[in-house]
């Protein structure tokens, strides 16, 4: 399976999005600073994820995800979250 996850840093005001096939080793790699756009970010928590059968769905989930009405689509989603 592939996954699309969500992370949100707890010390700045922003997420990123990725996929990977291992959740919780791509959140470790981001948070022993090996992946270089989120390394000056750390600590990041996960918040979201989404599961995919094939890496093709989930490479275009995410790239939807970051762009104009998926990232409002997500914006809903973290905020219903929240309450």
């Amino acid at each position: 399976m592939y996954y699309v996850y969500v992370l949100k840093s707890k010390t700045h005001r922003t997420r990123y999005v990725g996929s990977t096939q291992n959740v919780e080793a791509r959140l470790k790699m981001h948070n022993e600073g090996n992946v270089r756009y989120t390394s000056g970010r750390r600590p990041w928590e996960l918040v979201y994820v989404e599961e995919f059968p094939t890496q093709l769905e989930s490479l275009q989930r995410e790239k939807s995800l970051k762009m104009g009405r998926g990232r409002a689509e997500l914006d809903g989603i973290l905020s219903e979250r929240k309450e």
